[in-house]
């Protein structure tokens, strides 16, 4: 089976009624290189924290993925927050208390108060109603937000095939103005040198076998043909790769042949010896560290 290429960031929702109440789930995730699930669960949906956890796992290969859930009480008013005015004058009671013992000015502010832990409480306990949820309650809404979450990612990973292939053509074309250029290129380094070693004799006669042979030595170190037809091979295997022909996610595979023709390029720009050809080096080195910087995006 064909995998399609998907990027490791993305976002995916869904929500629907369980048990009464309204059950959000919310699933976001960034780049990374395994798979590393954080979940949030109410206290009482913590225990269907394994069945989640499994079902994360078959979605997305790779990333780090959070998972959370939010419940609200549907459609019952009387269900929202309440004033608990006996914890509130306990506070009361214990503030002023203490600030006479501490000789402090008593300037309770109810701002304040409302502020202080457990002052607002629900009439209905959620967890009454969710102490009997099962998996297969909860489990449609997981898997539809990890659905929503997939198409996402899939949706960004087609976006950066495109811009992956788009830098591939310019580092092809560079390839091909140094394949035209490298022949040029040694014979005027031959020539260069022919001169260079005339003027150094001063009228005396040259051994031109010798010379032929120091030449040949000099072009052997100079020629980047091997590097050029390895480089060719891997973009390649790169271009085969972002087709998604193969059964696995390929963002591993990618960052491996990236760091294969960079070390190509590094090869050719220390043999160029030639402004023009390190400039053309250059510029293929950026565009292999613009494919590094998204290709850690892919699955």
């Amino acid at each position: 089976m064909t995998v399609p290429i998907a990027s490791m960031t993305g976002f995916g929702a869904a929500e629907g009624a369980v048990a009464g109440h309204r059950v959000s789930v919310e699933v976001r995730s960034v780049n990374h290189r395994f798979f590393t699930p954080a979940i949030k669960l109410p206290s009482a949906l913590a225990r269907l924290e394994p069945e989640v956890r499994e079902a994360m796992r078959l979605r997305v290969p790779r990333g780090h993925v959070t998972l959370s859930v939010r419940v609200e009480r549907e459609g019952d008013e009387s269900a929202g927050p309440r004033l608990d005015v006996a914890r509130l004058r306990d506070y009361v009671t214990q503030l002023r208390d203490a600030a006479r013992e501490l000789g402090l000015r008593d300037d309770l502010d109810l701002t304040a108060l409302v502020r202080l832990p457990d002052v607002f409480r629900s009439d209905v306990d959620p967890s009454d109603a969710l102490a009997t949820v099962s998996a297969a309650d909860l489990m449609p809404l997981v898997g539809a937000a990890l659905d929503a979450l997939g198409r996402m990612r899939r949706e960004e990973g087609a976006r950066l095939v495109t811009y992956l292939e788009e830098r591939l053509a310019a580092i092809e074309g560079g390839l091909a103005r140094l394949a035209e250029r490298a022949p040029v290129r040694l014979v005027e380094q031959r020539e260069r040198l022919r001169a260079a070693v005339r003027e150094l004799a001063d009228g005396v006669a040259v051994d031109e076998q010798r010379l032929a042979q120091e030449i040949a030595i000099q072009a052997d170190r100079l020629d980047v043909a091997e590097e050029l037809s390895r480089f060719r091979s891997h973009n390649q295997a790169f271009r085969e790769a972002l087709a998604g022909t193969g059964s696995e996610p390929v963002g591993k595979r990618l960052g491996f042949l990236l760091q294969e023709m960079l070390r190509e390029a590094n090869t050719t720009g220390s043999k160029s010896n030639d402004p023009a050809m390190q400039r053309e080096v250059i510029a293929i080195k950026e565009d292999l560290e613009r494919m590094r910087e998204q290709v850690e995006n892919l699955e």
